[in-house]
Formats: structure tokens, C-alpha cells, sequence
């Protein structure tokens, strides 16, 4: 079922460094991690939405990004997997979360990142998507984005139901939210409660008062394995057991986001808050029997020779230095005038030029098995060695948003068709003004076409046949 979620909150980059321990170390009582790989996904509210997208929903995620290597990163994974990203922009770096694993369990978890900092301003269209959102989930994770003054008010304004996922160390839901989601020891902080009696009167009295405080329609209190409790209106809470008896587990990470963005995806089409609840459940805990995040297919980190590295490392340089970026994008089989012309216009717009160039997979799908004529390596080292282009980056999809999203230029430039009067909107456009840059176009010259040269070329060869006969 499709839904327009939208989910907003911090965003970490969560890395796996996997190996063995066979010895330990010779200065200190510490065990040796032997290195055998390493899997990067988004955690925090990226998570929630990864996990959402990934069972057919349509999602929009607000989240602060830094303008690093970390950031970048993010923002590809989740266009990757579907997910439209609206970025805040975040001073500092990228949050991470790195566990060092082996024979299936954590050894050590080293988070970098620093303190958290105060987020820019939203840009429009994020605010858009959350007045057109069927369902909005609040994944807090107590660095401060759902503080920002800006989304505070559109959370409150909204139209559709709210889920909210609180953090120890975040703000206090919006008044009206129609549903808070903590678990128990997140409950027993934010309301201080000492814990006293079992489980289910911890929960009930305490989500009960989390409920009053917050104004809130319902809380359900997340406890593990045995499933959740629900405190509503009426006194007499709710217990929603997992479907099946739940193997009790010791990595459980991510489990919570499942269960908050199944909530939300539920209520957005149109489930009482009670069937929103056991559906989490049941979510929640096919989640963590299927393993968990350890189980999700996540993409290994780029190589350090990947051409996008260099290009993120000149796109920094620039940045550092105070100047714009400017970045084209197109497949450029047979270098003509038209294009020289168009990559010089591009570049004076900014102090540096990035190429995004269609490999050849990208270039047969756009334009039929003929097509490339030059192959991706030679059409990329020609555009390299004009004087106008500083970086060139190939992408194998058919349309560049995962490449844009990843570098985030401060200008998007195109011409031919897009070009004049009339003309239709760039597909990129919304993208590349989420993240507040600027899209332009430059003409053409005339009569200069790829297509056209390719033709030119071949009538000119079935004249030389005709007149050698």
C-alpha cells in the first residue's frame, strides 16, 4: 500500500566494521579486530524512512545534513532506496555510529560527530511536504532538529495525524499529536517516574501521565518482546502482544523506528490508532526476527578511487574557500560545439564545474541499444581534459538524482529542450532547490545535436557506398 509518509527528525550515518578476534592486543587487554567488511546505512529518522520505503511506502524525509563526505553520503543511500529527501541544512559534521562486530555481537561502539548543532532554517519545500502529508512521524534522536522553531510550527499546524518518537535528551512533542511511541526506559526519563510494580502498571501509569503532559491522544509504550501498551482516553489500557512468541534477541537496533513508521503508515490510511498499534507490533517484530538492521541489504562504502570521492573532495575545497559549485549533467557521446558551448556557459556561472555523465548502461536505456558511439571512459577523459570542466562523475541510472543528491551543487545547470518560453520543468528541479540551490539553463548552439552529427555522419557514408558502386 502506497502512503505519503513523511517522516522528519536527526539523521545518522551508521557504519558496521565487521571481522574476526583471534588474538589480543600485545599493549593493552584489549581483543584485535580483524577487518573482513564494512556496511554503511542511514540510522536515526533515516532508518525510519529506509524501512518504511523499503514495504512500499512513498516517503519524504526532513533531516539536517552537514555539508561533508558523511552527509553526502546519507543523502545517496536514501535516494537510492527510493526515499525523497528534503535537507536542513546542519553546521559541523555528519552524526556516526560506528559498531565494531565480530562472531555476530558488538564489541565496542565509537560515535563521532561532536555535539549537536543548531539546524538552519527548513527550506520551503520541505514545509510543503508536510501540508501534504497523508501521515507525519517525528523520529527525535536528541540532536536537535524537531527544536527548530520553523518545523516546530508546521508539526502543530498540520493537518494530518502526527506520530512522535521521543529521544530522553529532545523537546516535548507538540500538543495534538495523535499517537507518541517511546519505550519504557525513554518513558520512565521523560516523566521521571521511578519504576515501581511491574512492567505493565510502569506503563500504564506512566504513559498515562506522558499522555496528560504532552496533550497527547494516545501514548503506546514499546516493551520488547512482550509487545506494547496503549493508554488512551479511556482508563483501562490496551496490551498488544506480538503475534507469535518473540525470541528474545541482543541486537533489537532499529526496532523501534519499525515500529513508529508502521504506526504512521497505518494511520495514514485511515486506521484507528488501536489497529495502528497492533500492526506496529506485528511490524516490529518481523523486523527483529528477520535480524534486524544487521539484516538489511546496505551498500559497502564508496572506494577511495571512485571519481565522486574526488569530485566531493573538490566540491569541499571550493566551499572551504567560499565559492559556488556548478554542476551539468548529460551524455555527451560526440563532443560537438553545442556542447563546448553549453559547458563553458555552466562554468562561468560558479568556480567550479562538476560533469554528471550517463555511463553506458544509463545511455543504451535513454537511447536505444546503438547508442553510446564513444564509451563511458573515453566520453569522460575528453570532457576531463577541457579547461572549462574540473570533475567528471559517471552514474548508472537513468535520471542523475541519486549523483545530485550525493553532491549537492549550489547550481544545476541544462540547456537544449529545457531552454525558452514554454518550456517543460526540469526533472531535477525539486530536488536541487530541496537542498536550496539554483537551477538554470543555457541555450544551445543552433543546429548542434548529437543526433544530428550521427545522422549527418551516416548519409554522408551511404553516399560515398553509392557513388563507389
Amino acid at each position: 500500500m502506497s502512503a505519503r509518509l513523511v517522516v522528519v527528525g536527526d539523521t545518522l550515518l551508521d557504519r558496521d566494521v565487521t571481522g574476526s578476534v583471534n588474538r589480543i592486543c600485545p599493549d593493552a587487554p584489549a581483543p584485535v579486530l580483524d577487518e573482513r567488511s564494512v556496511t554503511d546505512r542511514p540510522g536515526g529518522a533515516g532508518l525510519a524512512a529506509l524501512l518504511a520505503a523499503a514495504h512500499g511506502v512513498e516517503v519524504t524525509l526532513v533531516t539536517a545534513l552537514a555539508d561533508d563526505a558523511g552527509g553526502a553520503r546519507l543523502a545517496e543511500l536514501l535516494t537510492a532506496a527510493g526515499v525523497t529527501v528534503h535537507p536542513v541544512r546542519l553546521p559541523g559534521t555528519t552524526p556516526e555510529k560506528i559498531r565494531l562486530r565480530a562472531g555476530g555481537q558488538t564489541l565496542l561502539r565509537l560515535d563521532r560527530g561532536g555535539d549537536p548543532q543548531p539546524p538552519a532554517e527548513p527550506p520551503e519545500a520541505a514545509l510543503a511536504a508536510l501540508r501534504g502529508a497523508a501521515a507525519i512521524l517525528a523520529s527525535d534522536y536528541g540532536r536537535g532538529l524537531l527544536r527548530q522553531p520553523t518545523l516546530r510550527a508546521a508539526l502543530a499546524e498540520a493537518s494530518a495525524p502526527v506520530v512522535w518518537d521521543p529521544h530522553p535528551r529532545g523537546p516535548a512533542a507538540v500538543p495534538g499529536v495523535r499517537l507518541a511511541t517511546p519505550n519504557l526506559a525513554e518513558l520512565r526519563q521523560l516523566t521521571g517516574d521511578a519504576g515501581t510494580g511491574s512492567p505493565l502498571s510502569t506503563a500504564t501509569r506512566a504513559g498515562h501521565e506522558l499522555r496528560r503532559r504532552w496533550r497527547a491522544a494516545a501514548v503506546a509504550v514499546t516493551t520488547g518482546a512482550d509487545g506494547a501498551v496503549l493508554c488512551h482516553s479511556g482508563g483501562t489500557p490496551l496490551v498488544v502482544p506480538p503475534p507469535s512468541p518473540a525470541e528474545r534477541v541482543e541486537d533489537t537496533c532499529g526496532a523501534g523506528d519499525r515500529f513508529a513508521a508502521a504506526a504512521a503508515t497505518a494511520l495514514a490510511g485511515g486506521a484507528p490508532v488501536s489497529e495502528a498499534v497492533r500492526e506496529a507490533v506485528a511490524a516490529a517484530s518481523a523486523y527483529v526476527a528477520a535480524g534486524g538492521a544487521a539484516g538489511l541489504q546496505a551498500s559497502p562504502p564508496p572506494a577511495p578511487a571512485d571519481p565522486a570521492t574526488s569530485a566531493l573532495e573538490l566540491i569541499a575545497r571550493v566551499r572551504t574557500a567560499g565559492g559556488t559549485v556548478v554542476a551539468t549533467g548529460g551524455c555527451f557521446d560526440i563532443l560537438h560545439a553545442g556542447h563546448l558551448a553549453t559547458l563553458r556557459a555552466a562554468r562561468g556561472l560558479g568556480d567550479a564545474l562538476v560533469v554528471c555523465l550517463n555511463s553506458d548502461r544509463s545511455v543504451r536505456g535513454l537511447k536505444g541499444p546503438e547508442r553510446p558511439v564513444n564509451g563511458q571512459d573515453d566520453r569522460a577523459r575528453l570532457l576531463a581534459a577541457l579547461d572549462c570542466v574540473d570533475a567528471v562523475v559517471v552514474f548508472d541510472e537513468p535520471t542523475p538524482h541519486a549523483v545530485l543528491s550525493r553532491l549537492r551543487p549550489d547550481v544545476w545547470v541544462k540547456g537544449g529542450d529545457y531552454a525558452g518560453d514554454g518550456a517543460p520543468e526540469l526533472p531535477e528541479a525539486e530536488l536541487v532547490r530541496g537542498w536550496g540551490g539554483r537551477v538554470v539553463t543555457v541555450p544551445y548552439l543552433a543546429g548542434r545535436s548529437t543526433t544530428a552529427t550521427i545522422s549527418a555522419a551516416r548519409s554522408r557514408g551511404d553516399d560515398l557506398v553509392k557513388g563507389a558502386v
